[in-house]
């Protein structure tokens, strides 16, 4: 597979992350069309005030997707809670796991919440079953994402191909669902879910990052400069070994 540049990706970009100052560097780029949140990644950046966090987020960037995530595990809260977050901002996507601690499925609290006109992101999808009855409850409603897993099911060594190659095929079924590759965790998974044809991917920022050197070099320039580093590196180390005079003249 030839990598493509940046400029022929045809999937949209989102950064996974919540500080702000993070997204606001990553929001100068064009090239960035959304952002994730979830509520480990708000423990990481030190939110407290969730309301005053994501609204503020909204207005520092109001034209791009912003997904902010329920943390209750009560499902009449957790919908409660959807509609608070929706009232932040028209870029507002509302985050629901497919179900709560216990495994109660929330495949009508999303239907019923997207026929409301409330954006969802569904997460924390895992299996092909999830997906299918996810898009299912979301098809015909509101614009919704369901966020696929792909990383933590490749960090279990699942294979994670066939989940996401049905759930972009039954997206592409419907006229207001799209699939985002989820837990991403390297510069190839882009490529990967751009060949795929899904949707949309959310990466962290260190790997978005990396992306406008895609297609850039080709196999033997990456091998010369690896080649190149390893000298320089060595030369600046100031490593030393002692050869015989026969041996360093072969």
């Amino acid at each position: 597979m030839t990598a493509p540049t940046l400029a022929k990706l045809k999937l949209k970009l989102f950064t996974d992350g919540a500080d702000k100052a993070q997204i606001m560097d990553m929001a100068k780029q064009s090239w960035i069309a959304g952002f994730t949140t979830n509520p480990s990644l708000l423990k990481k950046a030190g939110v407290s005030d969730y309301s005053a966090f994501g609204r503020d987020l909204v207005a520092a960037v109001p034209d791009r997707h912003i997904s902010f995530e329920v943390f209750s595990d009560d499902i009449p809260e957790m919908i409660a809670q959807a509609r608070v977050i929706t009232g932040w901002g028209k870029n507002v996507f509302v985050k629901l796991p497919v179900t709560t601690t216990r495994g109660e499925t929330l495949y009508d609290a999303v239907r019923s919440l997207s026929r409301d006109g409330v954006k969802i992101n569904l997460t924390a999808i895992f299996t092909s079953e999830q997906a299918e009855r996810g898009i299912a409850a979301l098809d015909g409603g509101a614009a919704s994402v369901v966020s696929v897993f792909a990383g933590r099911l490749a960090d279990f060594g699942i294979d994670y191909r066939p989940i996401m190659q049905d759930a972009v095929a039954r997206s592409r079924q419907t006229k207001n669902v799209e699939i985002i590759w989820a837990s991403t965790r390297e510069v190839f998974n882009v490529v990967e879910a751009d060949a795929m044809g899904c949707q949309i991917i959310t990466a962290p920022a260190d790997v978005l990052k990396k992306l406008p050197t895609l297609g850039t070099k080709s196999g033997a320039e990456l091998s010369l400069g690896a080649v190149q580093s390893f000298r320089e590196d060595a030369i600046a180390a100031g490593l030393r070994l002692d050869v015989p005079a026969s041996r360093a003249a072969e």
